[in-house]
Order: structure tokens, then C-alpha cells, then sequence
């Protein structure tokens, strides 16, 4: 009986330290450092998260009645209000370090500007990066470019498509774009300024290679100049695209349905179909900046439209 009493006051007293211990642990807030790394061939190329934003796609799909919207997002398990990931993508060669996209910056406050800290963690200091491609020049893509009023990455040149300048920082096109849109010729000035004036801007007409291997190829429609880098290497390829989905729930398989921030919808649709056929019939990898992070994955044919089907998560390569 005595034994018993024992181990019954020393099992109370181990429950009775758990609990204190339980109780003593804070609750942390914080998302671990958002980045997931793939390969093509000897070639890495890693997600890093931005950050996400709540979109209203109610307010700004459209092409779709509310009702068709409601059970679109509730597929997904989400409603309209959805929280969007902003991803960019780092691309080491072993002799370069490319980033595709530098997320928003500043500008969406505590809704971005977390990429510079989850490329600290990924491994990928600000000055490692050697090249900065844009897919095109908006908020939450270009916004990263540059910090404090400097190029947010020192040693790299910054590279987009020509149109795209011509466009945004040209201050005359502001009454071709929705009111709801104007606000970007600001953004767009203040995050390229820094780099054209530490003439770190460099200029191109897609379709053009950029290195061997890594190709921008025209997407216009959501802005003039938007392009999607087609990376082939290693008998694999992977087109990273900006904002050819910003609602994958709603326009993977109603490529048709488009939304405010394209500068011209009819186009945006094009070349949506076009590149989401494309993908399906060829089997390519797509890296999404607007799909659930890490973006990474394949577009399936599916009926009249098509289906996401995201990367299987790996743990290769982890000691």
C-alpha cells in the first residue's frame, strides 16, 4: 500500500510540474521563417515567403456572379475575404544567385515586407543577390526593390521588361488605369527610383534570354509589360509566373473570371488561357506568387478548366 501511495504522490507531483511547465510557455505569434526549396537538375530554386494579404475578392473579381464566387472559395474552404500569399523565388546556379520578384516592401505594412528576413533565414543575405528579375512592376512585386530609400539588394542589377517602365513611371498614363489603380504610379515610382538612380535598372523586350537557361517570355494583359520566366535546366522545367491567378480557387478553373488590377482584362484572359494550356500540355512545374505558399506546383486539364495540384511536400536533402 505504502509503495503504492508513492508512486501515486510522485506520478501527482510529475502532472502537477507539466502543468506549471504548460502553463509557464508563452504563445508565440510568429510563422517560422517562411521558405521551401526545390531542384531542377543542380540548380536550386527556393520559395521565399513575403508575407500574405487579405484580398476582398468580392470587390474585385469579375466575370463571376457572387453566388458562383461563394462556392468557388467554399471548395477551398475559404470565403472571399481570402488571405493570399505574396511568394518570390530565389534561383542558385552555383555560380549566380537570382531573385524573381521582391515582394511588397513596405508598402502593405505588417502584410509584407518580411521577404529580406526569410531570405536571411533561407541563406540568402541582401547581398548575395546577384540579379533581380520582375515578373512585372506592381505593389506587391516591386515594392521590395529598394529599403529606406536604397536598392534593397546592392550588388544586384534589377531587370524588367521595358513596357513596364514605359508604363508605370510615366506619369501621363495615370487616366488609362481604374481610380482604384492610380495609386500605383506613386508606388512604382517610389520603389524604382533608388535603383534607376544608383543605375541598377536594367531594361529588356520579352521575348529574350536572360542567362542561358532562364527566358522571359510575354504575358502581357494584368500590366503591358508582365512577363513569365521559363527556367529550364536539368531535363526539367518551371515557369514562374506574377499574376497570371491572383484566386486559384476561382480562376484555374474559370481562367475567364478576371479582376480590377488588370490594366486590360480581355488581354489578361488570353493569355491566362494560353499559359494554362500551355502548362497543362506540357507538364511543366509552376512557381505562383499568388498561390498558398510555397506556390510551387502542376496545372492539370480539368472539364472547361483546369486544376492545381501543389508540390508534394519533400524532406530531401535535410540532415
Amino acid at each position: 500500500m505504502k509503495t503504492t501511495l508513492t508512486i501515486l504522490a510522485l506520478l501527482a507531483g510529475s502532472a502537477l510540474a507539466t502543468n506549471s511547465f504548460a502553463q509557464s510557455l508563452p504563445i508565440n505569434p510568429h510563422q517560422a521563417p517562411g521558405f521551401y526549396r526545390m531542384m531542377l537538375g543542380d540548380w536550386q530554386v527556393t520559395a521565399v515567403s513575403d508575407g500574405t494579404v487579405v484580398v476582398p475578392l468580392d470587390k474585385l473579381l469579375t466575370r463571376i456572379s457572387p453566388q458562383k464566387l461563394q462556392q468557388r472559395m467554399a471548395q477551398d474552404s475559404m470565403t472571399p475575404a481570402a488571405e493570399t500569399s505574396i511568394n518570390t523565388f530565389v534561383i542558385n546556379t552555383g555560380k549566380q544567385v537570382i531573385l524573381v520578384d521582391t515582394g511588397a516592401g513596405a508598402l502593405f505594412g505588417k502584410d509584407g515586407g518580411h521577404l529580406l528576413d526569410n531570405l536571411r533565414a533561407a541563406g540568402f543575405p541582401p547581398e548575395s543577390i546577384d540579379l533581380v528579375l520582375l515578373t512585372h512592376i506592381h505593389g506587391d512585386h516591386s515594392g521590395g526593390v529598394e529599403f529606406n530609400g536604397k536598392p534593397a539588394f546592392p550588388n544586384a542589377v534589377v531587370r524588367v521588361e521595358q513596357k513596364d517602365v514605359d508604363w508605370w513611371l510615366n506619369p501621363e498614363n495615370i487616366s488609362k488605369v481604374e481610380q482604384s489603380q492610380r495609386h500605383t504610379f506613386a508606388e512604382s515610382e517610389q520603389s524604382m527610383r533608388p535603383v534607376i538612380n544608383a543605375g541598377k535598372l536594367e531594361t529588356f523586350h520579352a521575348p529574350t534570354e536572360i542567362i542561358p537557361g532562364i527566358t522571359a517570355i510575354p504575358a502581357a494583359g494584368h500590366t503591358p509589360g508582365s512577363v513569365i520566366y521559363r527556367v529550364s535546366h536539368g531535363g526539367q522545367t518551371m515557369m514562374l509566373w506574377g499574376d497570371i491567378i491572383h484566386a486559384k480557387a476561382v480562376q484555374i478553373p474559370d481562367p475567364d473570371v478576371a479582376i480590377h488590377f488588370d490594366v486590360d482584362q480581355k488581354q489578361a484572359i488570353a493569355t491566362r488561357e494560353r499559359v494554362l494550356q500551355q502548362i497543362a500540355q506540357q507538364g511543366d512545374w509552376v512557381a505562383a506568387a499568388h498561390i498558398a505558399f510555397p506556390g510551387f506546383g502542376h496545372v492539370k486539364k480539368e472539364g472547361a478548366g483546369y486544376r492545381w495540384v501543389p508540390v508534394n511536400y519533400s524532406a530531401k536533402g535535410i540532415k
